[in-house]
């Protein structure tokens, strides 16, 4: 899928990301289409992999070109050529944007304008609201006062955005409203710390949400980092939850009142979230999970479990070690 957010740079060869990484140049000097994670990367697309938890990805993978390191080395297939660096996550922060150039940049749209209401059929619109270029609204959609809406942003049929809300970076399906406040496909919180200063990695993802989802008052949900967020269809979401990048959450989910998820975390369907609980990152929940109020997630849950406390456990096991504390 293109890339409808960020404009890309379309003549990068190996040789630019080889001279960029500090690797020495190869003699055949041919074009590299975009990076991408391990499981959507095309053969001409680079990839990465710096963790042990997409092991299974790169056996799958169809990038012929990965960024690794040494610990890595072995578990990539001989038929993909290996760029090997000390920090995986640093240089795929360069070649991302070597790519795309303006992705650090996180101003507003400066090219806004006030929303003209005969512009889309039968829409409802407050005062105040702003919409960039290429803004496309479905039918039977309302938004709400001091609201803005920035470039590119797609909105399906038979929705409903609230006051002062801010989307950008983001397609959003039918049936589906999103409450005041809401703040949608802002950067996420992506950097490297260092000695003298720390460094941010661009985001060049987007946010997805589903049809028939809600969306609570004061929600932050970032966009991606190379792949989208993601929220499934006939998920709610409650009042002040914070959503990271790369999060993908499944369909018809309840997700309560100031629950946060850190980045790349993945959600199964029909999962159960109560308040103030914390969901830590590049975790798996399955299908069916259920997680009491105010607990932190810091293991995968399998489908089908009740958990709660922290870390979180076996809920029966929970009530009787706390049976016992009493």
């Amino acid at each position: 899928m293109k890339n409808i957010f960020f404009k890309k740079k379309n003549n990068i060869k190996i040789n630019d990301i080889l001279v960029l990484l500090k690797q020495k140049k190869q003699k055949i000097n041919y074009k590299v289409n975009d990076i991408k994670e391990l499981d959507t990367a095309e053969k001409n697309d680079i990839s990465f992999l710096h963790s042990a938890k997409y092991v299974d990805s790169i056996k799958k993978t169809k990038s012929k070109i990965i960024i690794s390191n040494k610990k890595f080395k072995n578990l990539i297939p001989k038929n993909i050529k290996i760029i090997e660096v000390s920090n995986v996550l640093l240089s795929i922060s360069a070649v991302t944007s070597l790519f795309y150039p303006t992705a650090l940049n996180e101003n507003f749209d400066s090219e806004v304008k006030l929303i003209k209401k005969n512009k889309f059929i039968n829409f409802k619109v407050g005062k105040n609201v702003l919409a960039g270029k290429n803004v496309k609204i479905g039918k039977n959609c309302s938004v709400g006062h001091n609201s803005i809406i920035e470039r590119n942003v797609i909105i399906g049929d038979n929705c409903n955005i609230g006051c002062n809300v801010i989307l950008k970076n983001c397609v959003i399906g039918n049936n589906t409203n999103i409450l005041d406040g809401a703040i949608v496909g802002k950067k996420g919180f992506g950097f490297f710390p260092g000695k003298i200063k720390n460094i941010s990695y661009p985001h060049i993802g987007a946010v997805i949400i589903g049809d028939n989802v809600e969306i609570g008052c004061n929600n932050t949900i970032d966009r991606g980092s190379i792949s989208n967020t993601i929220i499934g269809n006939g998920t709610f979401l409650d009042n002040q939850v914070h959503i990271a990048h790369n999060v993908k959450i499944g369909k018809n989910c309840i997700i309560t009142g100031q629950v946060g998820f850190a980045g790349s975390s993945s959600i199964g369907n029909r999962v159960m979230i109560g308040g103030q609980a914390g969901i830590s990152g590049h975790l798996n929940i399955g299908d069916n999970v259920q997680i009491g109020g105010g607990s932190g997630v810091i293991r995968n849950i399998p489908s089908n479990s009740k958990v709660m406390g922290y870390p979180a456990k076996n809920i029966r096991n929970f009530i009787k070690e706390n049976k016992l504390n009493d």
